[in-house]
């Protein structure tokens, strides 16, 4: 029994494309962003959603690898505080319980692994603390 070469042919690209799976996104196609540009000094509950950037969609289960706060929008990069997770019932939603030691500007640098994705998502958001 002979095989139509071209039939083959097609066999093989079929099962390529199903062995290669979905086509995946690029870290570049996430971003965070801030759920509020202003908190109040002190303790306080900084939220960040991680969204993809081409559907819009939020994106859940993603997993913090750093985190940070400083005050370098105000020259200050040495005056960090403290950073930890907080509970969140939003998907896609990432809330960290900060302490906010002066009234000023602050900047949060986060890093996550979003699953199925090579590489780590890096982002710097700026925000103020107001008294």
């Amino acid at each position: 029994m002979s095989i139509n070469p071209f039939a083959r042919a097609a066999g093989v690209a079929l099962l390529s494309a199903a062995l290669a799976g979905p086509a995946l996104a690029d870290v570049k196609d996430y971003e965070f962003q801030l759920v509020q540009n202003e908190l109040k000094q002190g303790d306080a509950v900084l939220a960040v959603r991680l969204v993809n950037k081409k559907t819009g969609k939020p994106v859940p289960d993603a997993v913090i690898v750093a985190k940070r706060i400083d005050m370098a929008p105000d020259g200050m990069e040495t005056m960090t505080s403290s950073i930890e997770p907080a509970p969140s019932t939003e998907p896609g939603v990432y809330r960290f319980n900060v302490k906010l030691t002066m009234a000023g500007g602050w900047r949060l640098s986060l890093a996550a692994k979003v699953q199925g994705e090579a590489g780590t998502v890096e982002r710097r958001l700026t925000f103020k603390a107001t008294k």
